[in-house]
């Protein structure tokens, strides 16, 4: 651990708490319908696309019919996604000839980039054309970081509005989301990329000749526009196998600190925007808070856990009081020109976040640290958490929060002056056990059938950790893998792939339930009685709940994994 480290960590967390309010200022504005400064350009587009696909504006719906349209166009976006891969050898824009995608590992992609997951059992560079990493992969990453934020508002809209029977328009959200928030941004971000050496082309890939006489094929391609966009909404899938550690999507130290402040800028944006929408800004920061404790714990562990690295690779001392750490710290698995700490940091950030880009890999990290990236996950994505999935998940708890603090001063309890009963409670608790179960279930099938043992790449503690990590990447729709897993199996495309379908979708319904429920009470003024939802000590019990609620359900998982390969590293054994 060097002061650089903890510089470059400090610089992070500085831009993202500037980023906050200019971004979440400008979201509140686009999704409140007023004046922004890309008007003169967007408002007519917009109208037209009003126009050609027949919606209406001021029609605004039920939160079940929020529900249905959101599950329409993401099944049409999964069944067009898969057709684009089973064809693609037929289409143009494919120079290296890439055959059809197998039918199983198409069905999983599909539904990884529907579901804001971009979890990849395949290699970029050797599997999808040009054409489907476009049309199919890029638009995704598009349309479901923009479903997911149209989410976010319409739950805060719930928590905003009084005696109403609506929460918003879908479509409306959805397209204001891709028109004034995504685009405008990715525009900017693709060239400061290219500027930096990401590449963009619709080239050949490259025959070179080694000093060795070997002969290899350089990867080319549009990568810069959905290098953008895997990061702006917290996607992560990368146009190559090696994602953001290749130096074609992420060639300088710059490019890096681009790629991590695009993570977290639209969830951190979203907490001021909470506090805009329900006049309560101080509540905003609250939230805020608290997702900034639990990444600071987060990465302070990792960077920790990487610098101590691995005691048995520690060098005999010729002093007593010399320490039993690794020189240099944990190196396997990283990119030396990240290093340990912007290692640490990426991996904290994208497990914090449901992106599941990676610019070292997950798997060579010391069992501690993995267990962090895991755990990261396990607490359902609210520690800032996708575009808009981190913000709708962190509300959960909040509802929980009040819940229990209402129990705790014995009186109904309300949040933002309404009353939280006992439909918003099992709503809430519904869309955490789905996750629960989810992870813990499939995981349990993965330890048991030969199917699932056939894939691990190291036995005992860490083949669980590889097994359980996948299935929590899927259900928490983050992508990002232990990299020592073989996913690419009939087994593991069909179950990842129902995690990622019940991650997404059975959060996300009852979660628009609560938000109807919430948008047809009536708000309560509040009293000596009422528990304040801003302030330190909101923040404390926050914090407290997603730990308790998240992290002890998976103790036991996590005992028997990262936990237990930890005590036998430090007695030495190895497997």
């Amino acid at each position: 651990m060097t002061i650089q480290g903890w510089s470059q960590i400090g610089l992070f967390c500085l831009v993202i708490f500037l980023l906050t309010k200019p971004v979440g200022g400008f979201m509140a504005k686009v999704f409140s319908r007023e004046k922004t400064f890309l008007d003169p350009v967007l408002r007519p587009l917009e109208k037209a696309i009003y126009r050609a696909s027949g919606i209406h504006e001021d029609d605004e719906m039920h939160w079940t019919r929020y529900a249905r349209a959101l599950l329409l166009f993401s099944a049409v976006g999964l069944l067009f996604t898969y057709l684009l891969q089973r064809i693609q050898a037929h289409l143009p824009l494919n120079p290296q000839g890439f055959p059809n995608v197998p039918p199983a590992l198409a069905f999983n992609t599909a539904v990884s980039f529907t579901t804001n997951t971009n979890w990849q059992a395949y290699s970029g560079e050797s599997t999808m054309s040009y054409l489907t990493q476009m049309a199919g992969l890029a638009f995704h990453n598009f349309t479901s970081a923009a479903a997911g934020l149209a989410v976010a508002i319409a739950f805060i809209r719930g928590l905003a509005r009084r005696e109403s029977d609506s929460i918003g328009n879908f479509w409306v959200d959805l397209t204001r989301s891709i028109l004034w928030v995504l685009l405008p941004a990715c525009v900017l971000g693709a060239l400061m990329f290219v500027s930096q050496g990401v590449i963009q082309n619709f080239a050949a890939y490259t025959p070179v000749q080694t000093v060795e006489g070997a002969k290899l094929l350089i990867p080319q391609g549009p990568v810069a526009s959905q290098e953008i966009i895997k990061q702006l909404g917290t996607n992560g899938g990368g146009f190559f196998n090696a994602n953001s550690s290749h130096p074609f999507e992420n060639p300088t130290p710059l490019s890096n600190f681009l790629q991590m402040v695009c993570i977290f800028a639209i969830p951190a944006g979203l907490t001021y925007t909470l506090g805009r929408f329900t006049r309560n800004q101080r509540h905003g920061w609250a939230v805020l808070a608290a997702m900034s404790a639990l990444f600071l714990a987060g990465v302070t562990t990792v960077y920790w856990a990487e610098s101590k690295g691995n005691p048995l690779l520690a060098s005999a001392g010729v002093d007593q009081k010399q320490t039993a750490n690794q020189p240099g710290g944990n190196m396997e698995g990283k990119e030396s020109r990240f290093a340990i700490a912007d290692s640490a940091l990426f991996a904290t950030i994208t497990t914090g976040a449901s992106c599941g880009a990676v610019n070292s890999f997950h798997d060579s990290f010391t069992p501690l640290a993995g267990m962090v990236l895991m755990l990261n996950i396990m607490l359902g994505e609210v520690i800032f958490g996708g575009v808009g999935a981190g913000m709708y998940g962190m509300l959960l708890f909040v509802v929980l929060t009040v819940f229990i603090a209402g129990l705790m001063i014995g009186r109904t309890p309300e949040y933002l002056g309404k009353k939280i009963e006992s439909k918003e409670v099992k709503m809430a608790m519904l869309a955490l056990l789905v996750l629960e179960f989810s992870i813990l279930g499939f995981s349990a099938i993965g330890v048991l059938v030969p199917a699932g043992l056939s894939s691990i790449s190291n036995p005992g503690p860490h083949g669980l950790s590889q097994i359980l990590y996948a299935f929590t990447s899927a259900t928490g729709n983050n992508g990002s893998a232990f990299a020592g897993l073989n996913a690419n199996t009939n087994f593991y495309n069909l179950t990842t792939a129902l995690a990622m379908l019940f991650g997404r979708f059975f959060m996300i319904i009852p979660l628009l339930a609560i938000a109807g429920s919430l948008a047809r009470k009536k708000i309560t003024p509040p009293s000596l009685g009422t528990f304040p939802v801003e302030g330190p000590l909101f923040t404390s019990l926050l914090v407290s709940v997603v730990l308790i609620v998240g992290a002890l359900t998976f103790l036991p998982a996590l005992a028997l994994g990262p936990i237990l390969e930890h005590f036998l590293m430090q007695a030495g054994k190895v497997f």
